[in-house]
């Protein structure tokens, strides 16, 4: 049974492989599923529909993230368990346009036989009884077997009843490592039960964040191609391309070295995995979706004056990514990065003025904010590089 897990799951040598990469390939189309269904939907049901259908897609890529964290995906059984789950998660994605309609059943069935799934491969095929790795997917299970009964219930139900069983699923689910997936009359198991390969988990996230920026360009670019290529919105999409690059650029330069450099030196690397990565980096993929939602509006109407609800879309988008790097350096470093928090106020504030002009410099002056962003993080980082470079230099000698 031990043969397929990694042989060093705390290894900083661990990198994605490449059927991890193809596993990934189903969340692009349903990340591009969520977008629409906002996109069609944008109501403030809407975005409690879309919220929930992200939350559940983005928790069935996270848990099997965790899981390739330890396995070895180069051994058979991994394999087949993750073109299985592949498999599921593409009927899940199907189901998304009509989750809280007609599919509602097969969404739920979908999620659930995921979760359950995985962790029962993981308790029952790949640990021994009585060992560590079996009590602590054993525990998740439970979680997912008690959300199951919320999901399944909440696609026999209509109407109301249906989004708050399906936000209790949801509660429950996000609750298992808040509370280290407590069990009433089991012993407690502390968060270093878990182990976390460095560069792997950050890469992880990393790549998943990239596949929401590629769905929107996917987006964008399909969006542009079936409307009439005015000099406006030729621009439009330039300026949808630069947002995005934008948002790239904010990763990359910042989070994802920041990341991997204080998962390397923490005391408590998977608490810190737990709360940046597990549970932070949906925040950035919000603001990805709505960016890319926001840019489809500008696209379509580049030249008019967007009504209050698109207009609060299309500011939301950056809004809300520049808060999740707000929160994120401060949850690694306990300090406030008050530029990007800057940056997401003056994002709301762009919001009020684009109830005022066009959509097209509406956008222009969102890609200003984040550019200026982009410029005092160069400023700043260029002493902060050097500090990290010294604080790797002292941990390597240490």
């Amino acid at each position: 049974m031990e043969r397929v897990r990694r042989r060093n799951t705390d290894g900083a040598s661990q990198r994605a492989s490449t059927l991890e990469l193809f596993y990934d390939l189903v969340f692009v189309f349903a990340i591009t599923q969520v977008s629409h269904l906002l996109l069609e939907h944008l109501t403030w049901a809407g975005v409690l529909q879309s919220a929930i259908v992200l939350f559940a897609v983005y928790w069935s890529w996270n848990y099997t993230t965790w899981a390739t964290n330890e396995l070895d995906t180069e051994t058979v059984p991994v394999r087949l368990l993750l073109l299985s789950l592949m498999l599921v998660s593409l009927l899940m994605s199907v189901a998304i346009p009509q989750a809280f309609e007609a599919h509602a059943m097969l969404f739920a069935w979908s999620y659930v036989l995921i979760q359950v799934g995985r962790h029962s491969f993981l308790a029952f095929a790949t640990a021994g009884g009585g060992t560590l790795e079996r009590e602590r997917a054993g525990r998740i299970l439970i979680y997912f077997c008690i959300s199951g009964v919320f999901w399944i219930t909440g696609a026999l139900a209509e109407g109301p009843l249906r989004y708050v069983l399906w936000c209790a699923a949801i509660a429950v689910d996000y609750s298992g490592p808040i509370t280290v997936f407590r069990i009433p009359g089991m012993r407690r198991m502390e968060s270093a039960n878990w182990s976390v390969g460095t560069e792997h988990f950050a890469e992880r996230f990393g790549l998943f964040i990239i596949l929401a920026l590629g769905e929107s360009i996917v987006l964008t670019g399909a969006t542009t191609s079936e409307l009439d290529l005015t000099p406006a919105r030729i621009a439009a999409f330039v300026m949808a391309f630069l947002g995005a690059a934008a948002i790239w650029w904010l990763y990359f330069t910042s989070v994802a070295r920041l990341g991997e450099h204080y998962l390397a030196v923490s005391e408590n690397r998977t608490t810190l995995a737990r709360d940046g990565y597990t549970f932070l980096h949906v925040l950035f993929v919000a603001g990805i979706i709505l960016s890319a939602v926001g840019d489809e509006l500008v696209i379509a109407h580049p030249m008019k004056v967007l009504p209050s609800y698109e207009a609060a879309a299309v500011a939301a988008g950056p809004a809300i990514y520049l808060l999740a790097h707000t929160l994120f350096a401060y949850r690694l470093t306990g300090s406030m990065y008050k530029r990007k928090l800057f940056g997401a106020v003056l994002c709301v504030v762009a919001g009020f003025a684009g109830l005022f002009m066009p959509a097209l410099a509406f956008a222009g002056l969102l890609i200003a904010v984040l550019v200026a962003v982009i410029c005092a993080d160069y400023l700043v980082t260029r002493d902060d590089a050097s500090s990290l470079e010294k604080l790797e230099a002292e941990d390597t000698a240490g």
